[in-house]
């Protein structure tokens, strides 16, 4: 594939570096890896794949580790999967990566298609793990992550969790799920055993499908993955990936959820650092009350599905709607809200809303429960959709504020 090289040359400017308290100090184990995620740039094929890591990804690095190599979490639609799975292209894509010091330490398994088409939605969840799509797709992301890696990495791929909630599946196809999903974790066993290659698959539980929260994904391990006589190969391949905005959207504690994977046994394998808007609306007078609803609407855009949560005051269990809209058409509407819209990470308010950042030092004081993990993956996919007064002015400079911001966090 003669064209790869070309396709990967680098000859733009790098924007200048963070300065000040922007550039926060290194506080983690030298152990942990830290990068963004680059499902938040369009493109399904390899050439867009790479202009966006031309164009975004090399300044970032500039910016907050311009002598060290930087991590990034890959995101392959399956389109250009199929790219690079023809002739020398993965080789190539390794050395070049290798080269500009990007290191693809874990990937995004969960969108399959355009995750930046016009319209998402539910569009994302599909195909299921019931589908045989899906595990094909999954079972050459694991090829490429093995060859992108570099000699002596660990890998971790994020996949959806089974699918969406409506219509929930019936016992036979959960079979075929599990079934699917113990053959990625046999195959896993096979590459570590030949290679020295050790990979996992992580299911990230989201609000509205069939795994939402925590408890669901450990009875479905119980229930499906763990029963039988390869239970050792499951728990080493198969894990979970912990988005700290899914768990807040929830209303889950983050480190009551991490125990009860610890407790389970199912390894957290990476975690996505993310946040949603929270709004406490109770807490509001009438006026401020209604310029937070108008505020929030400006969040209920089409392209993404945003699943809200409502826990009115004196209520047992949060109310869930499948999409904003739906939420702020439930008049009269109070208690405290929490949307599924990942907002900058850096974010503690804006305007009269706030963010489920504390969630994400909460998590951070959990993570010593899982001893293993060393993935963590800002996953703030949402930059073009957000309202104009939140975003950059240039995307790269606000992927790394969010780095150089949870660099700065310690438990």
């Amino acid at each position: 594939m003669g064209t790869l090289q070309t396709r990967l040359s680098f000859n733009g400017p790098f924007l200048p570096a963070l300065q000040g308290d922007r550039m926060a100090r290194q506080t983690f184990p030298d152990r942990w890896q830290i990068g963004y995620c680059t499902n938040v740039h369009a493109g399904v094929d390899l050439a867009s794949t790479l202009e966006n890591l031309r164009r975004y990804a090399l300044p970032v690095k500039q910016e907050v580790s311009p002598e060290q190599p930087m991590g990034i979490g890959l995101w392959l639609a399956k389109s250009t999967v199929d790219e690079l799975l023809i002739d020398s292209a993965v080789d190539e894509l390794a050395a070049w990566l290798d080269q500009v010091g990007l290191i693809p330490f874990t990937l995004n398994g969960f969108p399959y298609g355009n995750f930046h088409q016009t319209v998402v939605k539910h569009q994302v969840y599909e195909p299921a793990w019931m589908d045989p799509r899906r595990l094909q797709y999954t079972l050459d992301l694991i090829e490429i992550h093995d060859r992108l890696l570099p000699v002596g990495s660990v890998g971790s791929i994020s996949t959806l969790p089974i699918g969406w909630g409506s219509p929930a599946p019936n016992k036979a196809q959960l079979a075929i799920a599990a079934g699917q999903l113990r053959q990625v974790a046999a195959r896993l066993a096979d590459l570590e055993a030949s290679s020295g290659r050790w990979i996992t698959l992580c299911l990230e539980p989201e609000p509205g499908c069939l795994l939402e929260v925590s408890s669901q994904l450990v009875r479905f391990f119980e229930d499906y993955l763990v029963a039988g006589e390869d239970a050792p190969i499951v728990r080493r391949y198969l894990g979970v990936c912990h988005d700290v905005c899914h768990a807040a959207v929830m209303f889950e504690s983050q480190e009551e959820t991490l125990r009860r994977y610890a407790q389970a046994g199912i390894r957290v394998g990476k975690v996505q650092i993310s946040s949603s808007i929270a709004v406490d609306l109770d807490q509001l007078n009438s006026a401020d009350r209604q310029a937070a609803l108008t505020q929030l609407a400006q969040f209920a855009e089409d392209r993404y599905l945003h699943q809200t949560q409502v826990l009115r005051s004196g209520a047992d269990k949060a109310q869930f709607y499948e999409d904003l809209p739906d939420a702020l058409a439930a008049a009269p509407l109070d208690g405290q809200l929490r949307v599924h819209f990942h907002v900058p990470i850096y974010l503690k308010n804006f305007g009269h809303l706030a963010t489920s950042r504390d969630a994400i030092q909460e998590c951070l004081c959990a993570v010593s429960l899982h001893p293993e993990l060393t993935h963590f993956e800002i996953e703030t996919y949402a930059w073009n959709v957000l309202p104009a007064e939140l975003r950059q002015p240039n995307l790269s400079t606000g992927i790394a504020q969010e780095l150089a911001w949870f660099r700065s966090q310690c438990c």
